[in-house]
């Protein structure tokens, strides 16, 4: 079985940075865009600056200018961008430094049509929510996800905790999860207990456990 990579999401602070990096994960993630989740470049840098080796680096944007991005990625030292906001094929075709991840927000079948349109590294699929571009804590139909991985890697996020993690590797296998607010005491707060919880499954899930 391919090993799922685990990304958390919605990292605000060192204590939390390096407590859950002890703990496995492959990819932390940081929000540029609005969001009670928000972080400055600043913070992110210093924050870079202390991980331990064979951490990813995700940056979170949503309809951010172009050169906007590419200076906060040098300046922090991304390694993904991931984009959730309106974003073209040909915006996400204008970064070379980083891998590109795209953010769909999925509703129902229709959707999974806008992926064939981006040439990206990776493709998560989030739940659809009128109001927000993502962070809604509630899962979508993971048949479609199934569907999606025909045009490449998958990371499944919404929703997902430690009562439902090994449901989602066993119904859709995704190339990665990515955890946010099923991981939180407070949002931009993490629960070390429940990220310990939701690797465990994960890893366990990965096994043949």
């Amino acid at each position: 079985m391919v090993m799922t990579r685990v990304k958390i999401c919605g990292i605000t602070n060192l204590a939390d940075a390096k407590q859950i990096a002890k703990v496995g994960v492959d990819s932390l993630g940081f929000i540029f865009a609005n969001s009670p989740r928000q972080v400055k470049p600043t913070q992110v840098k210093e924050i870079i600056n202390e991980l331990p080796p064979f951490i990813n680096t995700v940056g979170v944007f949503a309809n951010e200018e172009m050169m906007m991005v590419k200076e906060i990625a040098k300046y922090c030292g991304l390694d993904t961008l991931q984009f959730h906001g309106n974003e073209s094929p040909q915006y996400c075709q204008c970064f070379e430094e980083q891998k590109i991840i795209k953010a769909f927000r999925i509703k129902d079948e229709i959707d999974l049509e806008k992926l064939s349109n981006y040439n990206v590294d990776g493709y998560l699929l989030d739940t659809y929510d009128p109001n927000h571009l993502g962070g809604t804590g509630q899962t979508f139909n993971w048949n479609l996800a199934l569907e999606a991985k025909k045009l490449g890697p998958v990371i499944l996020a919404g929703g997902i905790n430690s009562k439902n993690i090994s449901t989602a590797i066993k119904e859709v296998s995704p190339y990665g999860v990515d955890i946010s607010s099923g991981v939180e005491r407070a949002p931009g707060l993490k629960d070390l207990g429940k990220v310990e919880e939701v690797f465990t499954k994960i890893r366990g899930n990965n096994n043949g456990k």
